[in-house]
Formats: C-alpha cells, sequence, structure tokens
C-alpha cells in the first residue's frame, strides 16, 4: 500500500485531500507543517487553533498524525527572503518560496526520510507525468505559486482536488462531516494572514519619512513613512487627497522617494517587455514556440514571445501588462501546462524630474 503524508493545514482542502486518498486506499498520515507561530501587534497567529482543527480531521478519518517543525528553517528561507527583498525595492511573493523551499522541499524531504512514499497537499493544480497542469477550476487554479517546484518533487507529489472546483470541495467536506468543512479559507501571505503587509514589515524595519513627489511636475504632494511600503500600481495609502486618484509610478530607494501620477497612460506603467532572472524550468528546458504567460495569481494568460538573454529571458508582449513590479513572479504556461517562471528584474528608480 502506497504511504502518502498529507500536509495538513488545518483548513477545507487539506482536510477533503486526506479523506479521498484515504477512500482511494492509500495509507495516510497527516501532517501538520508548524512554520510560524510569532504573533503581531492586534493579530494573534492562529497557528495553534489550525493545528488543533488538523489533529480533529486526522482523528475524524482515523489516520496518524505528526507535527513537522520548520520554524527556523522557514523564518531563514521565507520571511527574510520577503523582507530583505522589499528593503531592495521589490515585491516578492513569499508564498512561492514557501512552496520551493518548505512544502516540496523540506516536507517532502522528511516525509521520504520518515518512510512516506509519497506527499500530497490541498493545492489546486494536476500532475501529470512530472508535468505540472492547471486545475479544471481556472478561477481557484495554483500553479502561478507552483511553479518554482522541481520536477522530481512532482513525480512525488499527489493534487487530489484538481479536478474539483471549490463549492465541491466544501459538498465533500459536508458530506463527510467533517469539523472544517465551513472554515473560512486564510486569507493574504501565508505566514501575515489578515494583517497588512506594511503592518507586517513595520516590526522588522524603521519608519523612514521621506517625500511622495508627482512624476510629471517634480512637485512634492506629501510625505510618507517609507519607500519600502510602496508596490509599482498601489492606489491606496498615499494620504493625498482632491482630484484624480494617484498611483505609485516608481520609487527611489536610496533618497527615500515615493513617485506617483493620476496618469494611468504613462509609460512607466506599461511594459512590452519583461525581462526574467532567476528563472526556473520544471523540466530543465526552455521552452519554444507560443506560450503564454501570468503576471500575478488570477490574472488573464496572455500570449508572450520568449527572447534568451545571458542573466535570463526576456519576454515580449503584443499588448503590455500594467504595473508589473520587479521582484514579482511572471510563469509560463503552454497548452495548459506550467512549464516555469522567473523574477521580474530592474530597478524601480526614477530620477525626480523624470
Amino acid at each position: 500500500m502506497t504511504k502518502v503524508y498529507v500536509g495538513m493545514s488545518g483548513g477545507v482542502d487539506s482536510s477533503v485531500t486526506a479523506a479521498l486518498l484515504k477512500e482511494q486506499g492509500y495509507d495516510v498520515t497527516g501532517v501538520y507543517m508548524k512554520n510560524w507561530t510569532q504573533d503581531l501587534p492586534g493579530m494573534r497567529c492562529p497557528w495553534a487553533d489550525d493545528l488543533a482543527d488538523a489533529k480533529r480531521v486526522a482523528v475524524q478519518l482515523g489516520i496518524d498524525f505528526k507535527v513537522f517543525d520548520f520554524e527556523t528553517e522557514y523564518k531563514h528561507k521565507v520571511v527574510d527572503y520577503m523582507i530583505d527583498e522589499y528593503k531592495h525595492g521589490r515585491t516578492p511573493n513569499p508564498d512561492i518560496m514557501c512552496n520551493q523551499e518548505v512544502k516540496f522541499r523540506l516536507f517532502l524531504d522528511a516525509a521520504l526520510a520518515d518512510g512516506a512514499d509519497m506527499i500530497a497537499t490541498g493545492h489546486y493544480a494536476k500532475v501529470q507525468d512530472g508535468s505540472l497542469q492547471m486545475a479544471t477550476d481556472t478561477s481557484k487554479d495554483q500553479t502561478y505559486f507552483l511553479y518554482r517546484v522541481t520536477r522530481e518533487a512532482l513525480e512525488k507529489t499527489l493534487f487530489p482536488l484538481g479536478g474539483f472546483d471549490k463549492s465541491k470541495v466544501r459538498e465533500m467536506a459536508e458530506d463527510r462531516g467533517l469539523v472544517t468543512a465551513r472554515k473560512k479559507d486564510s486569507q493574504g501571505i501565508c505566514f501575515v494572514g489578515q494583517i497588512g503587509i506594511r503592518e507586517f514589515l513595520s516590526q522588522y524595519v524603521e519608519q523612514k519619512p521621506g517625500d511622495v513627489i508627482d512624476k510629471t511636475s517634480g512637485k512634492t504632494m506629501g510625505r510618507h513613512d517609507g519607500a519600502i511600503f510602496y508596490t509599482i500600481g498601489q492606489r491606496h495609502g498615499l494620504d493625498i487627497g482632491g482630484g484624480l486618484p494617484y498611483y505609485v509610478v516608481g520609487k527611489d530607494m536610496e533618497r527615500n522617494e515615493v513617485f506617483i501620477t493620476t496618469d494611468l497612460n504613462d509609460e512607466a506603467f506599461w511594459q512590452p517587455t519583461l525581462d526574467l532572472a532567476d528563472v526556473h524550468w520544471i523540466d530543465g528546458q526552455q521552452p519554444t514556440g507560443t506560450l503564454q504567460i501570468r503576471v500575478r495569481h488570477r490574472a488573464p494568460l496572455v500570449d508572450a514571445e520568449i527572447e534568451s538573454l545571458e542573466s535570463g529571458v526576456r519576454l515580449h508582449i503584443p499588448h503590455p501588462e500594467r504595473a508589473v513590479a520587479p521582484g514579482q513572479s511572471v510563469v509560463i504556461y503552454q497548452h495548459g501546462v506550467c512549464l516555469g517562471g522567473g523574477i521580474v528584474t530592474g530597478a524601480p528608480v526614477l530620477s525626480e524630474h523624470a
């Protein structure tokens, strides 16, 4: 009997994942990954509640249950990475790094070392012969967050929810009487939860007031608490009233200046090409032919042509994408298969009178 360790977060998706695999005849063990336990001002970390819910489901299903403690590695590989990226003026995606470093590396290795044959998670995605394919429910598809996983890891992974939509998963949980059937989905960054990214970063970086500058006129329009807290395309949190809405169009990290504009047609917003570094191909080969890209989770797939660069690849986009910030991931697809992707390069810096 194939032994599968299921990453159980205490949510409905991973609960149904464990239930389905047991029903399909696998020898299932539930595993809670203890990654982040720190409370933040105004927000209690829900890890103990999530652990309790995961345990309750394991008891309901009659499966073994374990806790793997990855908190030290998680802080180093995911949290510190995110903070460092923001300090350099970039906009990272820590959920992608969590999948790369924790769920499909640390968890996989620990599970195999503990006697598992495979692992499983509640991600909405499909695996076939080591290739990563989009979920049937494209509105829930999570392959964007999985593009840095290796083929070797995928060959040892099951995604039982890839063929279902969320309403069906909820229904299956209700039918089985699982205690998590009506539990709300977690929102936001994997370890930040309900708290905003600004509030989270404020615990680790000093607030450093600076000028908010109109890109067109060079006029100082207000003050901010630190350029680190702003990202390209951001509209809220500028505290500049009256007239048309302002958007962040660039920033100078050395001078701690944030540049804004009311002009959504500003060329700084629209990029006909995107340069990617730190590129990862799931099967190890750069693709050819007609490709599609996704610049953020739930963004529509758009056509692109790929060009090799010494430092990575350049994507040529027939219809320029708006407000793609350095540090974001762009994920590349072909015929519904996620091939890989990379990190947007370039410094979000504008001169004062750009």
